[in-house]
């Protein structure tokens, strides 16, 4: 058995809980929006073709934000393609993923999705093939009452009021070379920052996010953020940060500490930006919209993209997830939580179908992945304010992160309700942890809620069939006494524990 204590205070707050760290992201990719969230034959579809079914489990996985339409898929999207008349709407190819896009689906239909789903878009501009001009179209499209050329075509599209969308991405991974109009730091740097000031005569109260680099395993890395920001700092509101991870010969130890890596890579974007703010002697701070992460498992099989035909909606990466990658995703949200002072925004990518927790049949049924379980919790329950944490843990050797506690936690304190919630992972392959909650500061509490997701099978699956098997289940040690919590923590497990006053 490991031991481990935490301490925390509600005098140590790290920041308010963001609600943006819930989001999620859509693109046009694979089954994504076909048959993922657009299903018009389905039993459940709406007027406007969209299954309820999914609309239900979006909002019970308690996503706040949707950032759409890429991804790769914006580098080559011509964004007029998807409005007016749905049948008068050209099929393209889509380079990214080798596939043919219907543009059945598009921006107004996005946005009344979005509207149903009671969450809000955020939308990318393509900088990849296009520029300053076709950003400031769609603004004008999107968020324009009337009065001029394209507002008033909304208009008669059907939506008379403006989408109002506030947070917006100036393109997409331009330092990868994979990318439909990859560019230098220089390059993307100057033409991001004209867009950005170009869009704010439009509106100045939009929320921009510049391209960081596509990973911080990318040997642009760091470099592509100072240059970036050094042409772009004053016109932005944010630099983004994309991280997949997924277990790599075997080494599940290493892959259950995958948090550490996000850990750093936040840390490093933080340093960079504001060493671009002390030169440029500015005053504002750029946050970080994290608004790529996820487990990918991506040498594999379901991601690679049709070679020799151009398919609508294709089944593309399409990860069945283990419960060890729910694990990770749950550590993930800890991490995203810890840094809540600097990231103020999230994506998980993706919503359905494509490396997600919501899956789909077309024209039948849903099911939850077991990512579903961590995401669903933390966003339901981490209200109010992000406390520091003191973490002592036992450690072990990991051969990708060296020395690595067992134990990672992070809690959040409602000052309204007074309720307190730990979000707590064992790492450990083997053993069972203890860990010990010093509460004296929060006066008396109870235990409200325990609940972890852990299997004797770290790889043990939920399916179609059953997805409901492999669920958190209540764990009955958490118990109060005195002033301290105590839970015990199975091996490869998530838990969170919520405490009310008592």
């Amino acid at each position: 058995m490991l031991n481990a204590s935490l301490s925390l205070s509600p005098a140590f707050v790290v920041s308010p809980v963001r609600p943006r760290t819930f989001g999620s992201f859509v693109e046009h990719l694979g089954r994504c929006v076909y048959t993922g969230l657009h299903d018009p034959g389905h039993p459940t579809a709406d007027e406007d073709g969209f299954r309820q079914d999914v609309i239900e489990a979006v909002r019970e996985l308690g996503v706040t934000t949707v950032r759409y339409p890429g991804g790769n898929f914006v580098s080559g999207y011509r964004w007029e393609d998807g409005i007016g008349p749905v049948e008068q709407r050209p099929a393209r190819l889509d380079l990214a993923w080798h596939s043919t896009e219907p543009n059945t689906v598009g921006v107004d239909e996005f946005v009344r999705w979005c509207r149903k789903a009671d969450v809000e878009p955020m939308m990318a501009v393509n900088l990849g093939t296009r520029g300053v001009q076709e950003s400031l179209d769609i603004l004008e499209y999107c968020n324009v009452p009337s009065g001029t050329a394209w507002s008033d075509l909304r208009r008669e599209h059907g939506s008379e009021q403006p989408h109002g969308i506030r947070m917006w991405c100036l393109g997409n991974e331009m330092d990868g070379p994979w990318q439909i109009g990859h560019k230098t730091a220089e390059e993307y740097g100057r033409l991001a920052a004209e867009t950005a000031r170009a869009m704010r005569m439009i509106d100045p109260d939009l929320e921009l996010v510049a391209c960081g680099s596509s990973g911080s395993a990318m040997p642009t890395f760091g470099e592509w953020e100072r240059v970036v920001l050094t042409e772009s700092y004053e016109h932005v509101d944010y630099i983004s940060a994309h991280a997949y991870y997924h277990e790599e010969d075997g080494d599940l130890a290493s892959f259950l500490a995958s948090a550490m890596n996000m850990d750093a890579f936040i840390d490093d974007v933080v340093a960079t930006a504001d060493a671009v703010r002390a030169a440029r002697k500015l005053t504002k701070r750029i946050h970080i919209s994290f608004d790529e992460w996820n487990v990918w498992y991506i040498g594999a099989a379901p991601s690679e993209a049709p070679k020799d035909s151009w398919p609508v909606a294709p089944a593309l990466l399409e990860d069945h997830y283990n419960v060890a990658d729910a694990v990770v995703v749950g550590n993930l949200l800890i991490s995203l939580l810890r840094h809540s002072d600097r990231v103020h925004a999230a994506s998980l990518a993706q919503l359905v179908n494509v490396i997600a927790p919501i899956m789909t049949e077309p024209g039948g049924r849903l099911w939850r992945q077991t990512t579903f379980h961590p995401f669903a919790l933390t966003a339901r329950h981490a209200v109010g304010e992000v406390l520091e944490v003191k973490l002592s843990t036992p450690s072990h050797e990991t051969a990708k992160f060296g020395d690595t506690p067992l134990l990672d936690a992070v809690a959040t304190h409602d000052p309204d309700s007074g309720d307190v919630a730990v979000f707590v992972v064992n790492r450990s392959l083997t053993d069972d942890a203890t860990l010990d909650v010093d509460l004296r500061a929060f006066g008396d509490l109870r235990v409200a809620e325990a609940l972890t997701l852990a299997n004797p099978d770290p790889y043990a699956r939920a399916t179609v069939d059953d997805d409901t098997a492999l669920a958190p289940t209540a764990n009955a040690t958490a118990t109060v006494d005195g002033g301290a919590a105590s839970v015990v923590l199975p091996p490869v497990s998530w838990t969170m524990v919520r405490l009310t006053p008592a």
